[in-house]
């Protein structure tokens, strides 16, 4: 996966040019350009696939096209014998050069063919147009802005903001062309919003348990074809553990990655199941008096999140990314998604099922600037390709048509997945409950001491002129009796928190950060071996 940058038109500067491409290069290893009159564009690639052959921006045989691509395409291999039998001829093995040929061979049509995570731009050198597309739920980010004389195009806001004129986000399973002087036209090729209409509904269980079980292992199977060790981001939860139960199997070269306090709930989980499995397990052990300004300034400028909560679980997944690029971890799962998909929310289940639908559709479509946001920034900005098997389209696409008596069953949510593992689970994981993140770590509280300056910090780097911050859509949508469409025009009226929501929210830190001091000055002193138990 990679970084990307062009400027497209007469007014391309290469010195501004050079500016936007320095700021992507945490998401790579090796800068790689290609500069004409009126046409700049560049790569910072981080190599995984064809490390050495797959040099970008990828020129056509006839130098008619180049690409500069972000990303991977999990199904490269079929594609490249179907393009084989077509008459073409290959000079590597990775899937950057699929994909321009895919595109000289069905035009638009190619990105019905695509099963993978990707965002990228096709350009013709003669005439400066552009082809955009973006992956259908946006695990790869695209931006675009308009100066001048000039259109440009990145992979992250942080890029664009020189150019202090407003940034304008791909978005998610969109494509079309863009000139540089002209209208940016850009549709839907994937309509989140109505995936899995007109398809049969699941609702036999053994039959559900089987398509789901089917689905995922496949999803996750095509995510570890690679040769290099392969980390799981592990939190002990239902979600994670599935994936590294999967990655242990196919992949014995890996690695588990945890991020919490000692006697956070994710330590402890996460510890008991990679030593009952034998896989290697790194903690990376944090206090909340760890977490200082300078943490929160850095998540800020490296995740360019416009949600407070989104915010503060950035702040946790950071340091466990910068401790992936110190073992040289290049390629991780994560296990995003499946609360989303699956019913890991209590929203979903205290409405009627058609609003409970256009509840998961609408969290769906949202994820590229929420958690997917979150996990490009935090893994890219160390040089680290996150990849997230639960939100493969097949998959995303049957958990539409699985009704919501399936997704929460006995007062368990996501149940039809811990049916569909039930054999591979241990027991203590398949009953661990949902907890959200940044809580189970245990340092929640901390970070949201500092959340009255987020939006100060955000726009101190120019990121408004994206979106600003607002407040977070889970807590407006609780507010509102979970009515979406009352939760929408509330999120209109009032985009961020008042003062006073501020300052009630701030005490309440305040009195959690001020307990443990408390708690040390009138308790009694914790002996060695007065270790938390581990659970179950």
């Amino acid at each position: 996966m990679c970084g990307i940058a062009l400027s497209l038109g007469p007014e391309a500067d290469p010195t501004i040019f050079r500016r936007m491409l320095a700021t992507l290069a945490p998401r790579g290893e090796v800068t790689e350009t290609r500069y004409e009159n009126g046409l700049l564009t560049g790569t910072r690639r981080l190599p995984i696939v064809d490390r050495r052959s797959a040099v970008q921006p990828w020129a056509s045989a006839d130098e008619r096209w180049l690409l500069c691509y972000n990303g991977e395409v999990f199904n490269h291999p079929e594609l490249r014998a179907e393009l084989v039998r077509r008459g073409h001829r290959f000079r590597g093995t990775g899937d950057t050069e699929v994909v321009l040929a895919a595109f000289l061979q069905w035009g638009e049509g190619m990105v019905t063919r695509l099963r993978g995570e990707y965002a990228f731009a096709v350009v013709e050198r003669a005439t400066g147009r552009a082809y955009l597309v973006r992956d259908p739920l946006g695990v790869k980010p695209l931006y675009w802005a308009r100066t001048p004389g000039c259109l440009h195009v990145a992979s992250e806001v942080k890029a664009l903001v020189g150019h202090r004129v407003p940034i304008v986000e791909v978005p998610p399973g969109h494509h079309g062309w863009v000139e540089p002087d002209g209208p940016v036209r850009l549709r839907a090729y994937v309509d989140l919003l109505t995936l899995g209409d007109g398809l049969p509904v699941v609702d036999d269980p053994d039959e559900a348990a089987l398509l789901v079980r089917a689905a995922l292992t496949d999803s996750i199977r095509m995510r570890v074809d690679t040769d290099l060790t392969v980390g799981v981001v592990l939190s002990g939860g239902l979600d994670s553990s599935l994936a590294l139960l999967h990655v242990r199997e196919m992949h014995p070269d890996c690695v588990a990655v945890t991020v919490g306090v000692p006697d956070s709930p994710d330590v402890a989980y996460a510890r008991r199941l990679a030593k009952d499995l034998g896989v290697p397990h790194e903690v990376v052990e944090l206090r909340p008096r760890d977490i200082r300004l300078a943490d929160i300034r850095e998540a800020i400028r490296m995740s360019e999140l416009t949600e407070y909560g989104d915010i503060i679980n950035a702040v946790v997944t950071v340091p466990l990314f910068r401790r992936l690029r110190e073992l040289g971890v290049k390629v991780v799962l994560t296990g995003d998604g499946s609360d989303e998909l699956f019913g890991g929310y209590p929203m979903y289940h205290e409405v009627g099922p058609e609003a409970s639908r256009r509840l998961f559709l609408h969290k769906i479509r949202n994820l590229c600037r929420t958690e997917l946001q979150r996990v490009d920034r935090a893994s890219m900005g160390h040089g680290v390709e996150a990849r997230v098997p639960f939100l493969d389209l097949s998959l995303v696409e049957l958990a539409m048509r699985l009704p919501i008596g399936l997704k929460m069953r006995d007062g368990q949510e996501k149940w039809i997945v811990r049916r569909a593992f039930a054999d591979l689970l241990p027991d203590y994981v398949r009953r661990r409950p949902k907890n959200p993140m940044s809580y189970s770590s245990g340092l929640h509280e901390r970070a949201r001491l500092y959340k009255p300056l987020f939006a100060r910090l955000h726009r101190s780097f120019g990121y408004h002129l994206l979106e600003p911050v607002r407040r977070d859509f889970d807590t407006v949508l609780t507010r509102c009796g979970n009515d979406l469409d009352r939760a929408i025009a509330d999120g209109r009226a009032r985009p961020d928190y008042t003062v006073l929501e501020h300052a009630r929210d701030l005490v309440g830190a305040a009195k959690w950060n001020a307990a443990p001091m408390v708690r040390r000055l009138v308790g009694p002193r914790r002996t060695r071996g007065d270790e938390a138990p581990l659970p179950g």
